[in-house]
């Protein structure tokens, strides 16, 4: 499978609510990533905003829904839909969530959890391998945030996404918000997690916010937060040259609150020398 070269640069989502900011002016991005399904059809007003940014600079597509732990296998439907919308468009990369999303005859519509064991891990790296032989590339998967375990795990999440990077030559898109909500929530050391992964696969670094409380909730409707500005910090002096960005769902605010925030990641690489050489 090919490589994915590294491509150290700074990125927003693009959201419905920015559309007009980006066709209209130069927004300072250097990428910008959009949910695959949501431009998913043959025509329509989304997918033509998409082509016309997609003249101005890379585009990501992170899709939601292609449930790389079905034990069904992969729906040929979406894997042929995604295939024309990356030709379409020409992405700097695809990725999408380690996690299941339905079953064959239903899609919950959301990123549901996988146990850590080694049946669920043979699962998913027969479907990585699938989908990326039939979309011709490497793909990227990102790490869930979690709220539950199963009592038949048999590893870590962490080294089930080490094993699962090293059987399929898939690279990682590694939130860092989600490895501190989940390391919350289940009482491990977010340092751990991250030192236990291939770093060397990891192409791209989600920044976001989500809903404190004793489970704290991934909801991307909130800032980052000092603690997961500080565990960027740390991943970023392990890892080569990186893709950032900003990921807001919810609560979308104007652009340029986002763009303060996607200022703080490169101040905090300009100000870190170990950071800027890498």
């Amino acid at each position: 499978m090919s490589n994915i070269d590294p491509f150290p640069g700074f990125g927003l989502g693009l959201r419905k609510d920015h559309y007009k900011d980006f066709l209209d002016s130069e927004v300072p991005v250097d990428f910008v990533e959009v949910i695959s399904e949501n431009y998913m059809v043959d025509g329509g007003n989304p997918l033509r905003v998409l082509e016309q940014v997609r003249a101005k600079m890379p585009i990501i597509l992170h899709g939601v829904s292609m449930s790389i732990g079905s034990a069904d296998g992969l729906d040929p439907e979406h894997l042929a839909k995604l295939k024309r919308l990356v030709d379409r468009i020409e992405p700097l990369w695809v990725s999408d969530h380690l996690c299941w999303t339905g079953t064959s005859a239903h899609n919950s519509h959301d990123l549901l959890p996988l146990p850590y064991t080694y049946e669920a891990l043979d699962t998913v790296c027969t479907n990585v391998d699938h989908a990326q032989e039939t979309l011709g590339r490497a793909l990227l998967f990102e790490n869930p945030s979690s709220y539950m375990t199963f009592p038949d795990d048999e590893m870590s999440e962490w080294d089930f996404i080490a094993q699962m990077a090293r059987r399929t030559g898939c690279f990682l898109l590694l939130d860092i918000n989600n490895v501190y909500v989940s390391a919350h929530n289940h009482g491990f050391a977010a340092q751990d997690y991250i030192a236990g992964l291939p770093m060397d696969r990891v192409r791209q670094i989600h920044l976001a916010g989500h809903t404190d409380g004793d489970i704290k909730i991934d909801t991307h409707d909130q800032p980052v937060c000092d603690g997961v500005w500080q565990l960027y910090t740390e991943a970023r002096c392990m890892l080569g040259k990186v893709a950032t960005m900003i990921e807001r769902d919810d609560a979308i605010p104007p652009l340029s609150e986002l763009l303060k925030e996607l200022d703080m990641a490169r101040q905090l690489v300009q100000k870190t020398p170990a950071l800027e050489a890498v």
